[in-house]
This record gives C-alpha cells, sequence and structure tokens, in this order.
C-alpha cells in the first residue's frame, strides 16, 4: 500500500494545497537558494578551506513525500498535523540547502567561524547550530572540544548542520551542510540507495554500514597527511 493511500481526505488535499503553493513560490524559493549560496561564498576563509560548494531545493516530489512521512509520524505520536501553505516555509527546514565540502577534519573550525560570520554580515538569524551528526567516537570528541553540539547518529550518516532564517520579508528557514568530501561519498550512496526508506536487502544495508567506517577511515587517513604534512614544514623551517 502506497504512503499516499493512508491519508484521510483531508490530510491528501492540504498536502496537495502546500505543494501548490510551493510551486507558485518557485521564483523566491530560486532567489533564497542563489542568495545563500552567494553569501557563503562571499567569504574567504570559506572558499580557502573548502574544496567545493553546492546548493540545491527540494523538488516537489520530494516535499509531497517529506510531508505524507511527517504526517503519519504526527499521527503515531497522538500529534496534530500542523504545517500549512502559511508555516511552510518555517516549518520544513531544508526547502533550500548549501552544502560545503572540505579535505580534511580540522579545517572545520575555521570554516564555523566564516559562517557564522557570513551569518551575522547578511542577517541570517542561526535557528539552530552547528550541530555535528556523528557515529564516531573520536569525532564527536574532535566536535565537543569545539564547544560544537554533537547529535549521535544510528543510521551512520555524518555531517554538521545549521539552520538560518533567511533576512527577507517573507522570512524563510534554509539548511547549511558541512562535511568531508569522504562523508560525502557515502551519503550519496546512502541517499540514492537506503533514503528515505532503508533498503529492504540486508546485504546493501550491511555494505553501506561498511562503506560508512571505510569512508571515516579515509577521512582519518586524509587528517594524517595533513597533519603530517604540517608537521614536515615546521620542523623543516
Amino acid at each position: 500500500m502506497s504512503v499516499s493511500s493512508e491519508l484521510p481526505e483531508d490530510i491528501a488535499e492540504t498536502i496537495d494545497d502546500i505543494v501548490a503553493f510551493y510551486a507558485e513560490k518557485n521564483d523566491f524559493v530560486n532567489a533564497t537558494e542563489r542568495n545563500l549560496l552567494v553569501h557563503v561564498e562571499s567569504s574567504q576563509e570559506i572558499l580557502a578551506r573548502t574544496h567545493s560548494r553546492r546548493s540545491r531545493k527540494k523538488s516537489e516530489q520530494s516535499l509531497r513525500d517529506k510531508l505524507q512521512r511527517k504526517y503519519l509520524q504526527a499521527s503515531r505520536d497522538g500529534r496534530a498535523f500542523e504545517i500549512t501553505p502559511d508555516t511552510l516555509f518555517e516549518s520544513i527546514n531544508d526547502l533550500v540547502g548549501v552544502r560545503l565540502l572540505h579535505l580534511h577534519t580540522r579545517q572545520f573550525d575555521a570554516i564555523n567561524a566564516g559562517l557564522l560570520s557570513v551569518f551575522d554580515e547578511y542577517g541570517y538569524a542561526v535557528v539552530e547550530g552547528p550541530r555535528a551528526r556523528t557515529w564516531d567516537d573520536e569525532s564527536r570528541a574532535y566536535f565537543k572540544e569545539l564547544g560544537v553540539e554533537t547529535e549521535s547518529s544510528e543510521t551512520l550518516y555524518t555531517s554538521v548542520h545549521y539552520v538560518v532564517k533567511t533576512p527577507a520579508r517573507t522570512a524563510m528557514t534554509a539548511e547549511v551542510q558541512v562535511r568531508t568530501l569522504m562523508e560525502e561519498v557515502w551519503g550519496e550512496v546512502d541517499h540514492l540507495i537506503n533514503y528515505p526508506q532503508e533498503s529492504p536487502y540486508l546485504p546493501i544495508r550491511e555494505q553501506i554500514r561498511a562503506l560508512a567506517r571505510s569512508t571515516s577511515a579515509s577521512t582519518r587517513l586524509v587528517d594524517a597527511i595533513f597533519l603530517s604534512n604540517s608537521w614536515i614544514d615546521d620542523t623543516v623551517k
């Protein structure tokens, strides 16, 4: 049975109205996406420490799927489904997102400082974050050392998240993610095969978990290479 067939008629109509409203606001959403990326890339501190940066907006189908999942979760929890067209832009935080990819872990501290400076300069209110989602104890210890809130990740997903509210007259929340290139590899594979619904195949789920551990080890190796290179440079000098 499909998710949509589990929805009461009034909820299905509400979701249709929300998605239609989102489609009508396409130009505004596109402008919000572009502006956030331009503002982030105005920071030389960020540019110097990131490998690449990209933005995206949620598709109408992805929004519909998310709203359906949120209704079902609210129903299971005994809560009302309170999202409407009027509350959409502040109820769903990832309609627009920017992702920053960097090579090694210790670049994060300067990237974080750059992001907080950008948010302050351009009038973005930080609603949430930085929050590091991680399953790895060493990674968790590093972020705690920086005073960054951490959140356990049973799915082995790893990334640092910020939720910001845009300064436009029509307020909208948006998401900024920071992760290493190795973490991005795992994230892209998992997103295509194992998200939002977990794969029904045990071998696939186990291989994705093994990939998470492999990419974590690869990140550590990259960290060690840069640390060694820095140590050698200091020693030679």
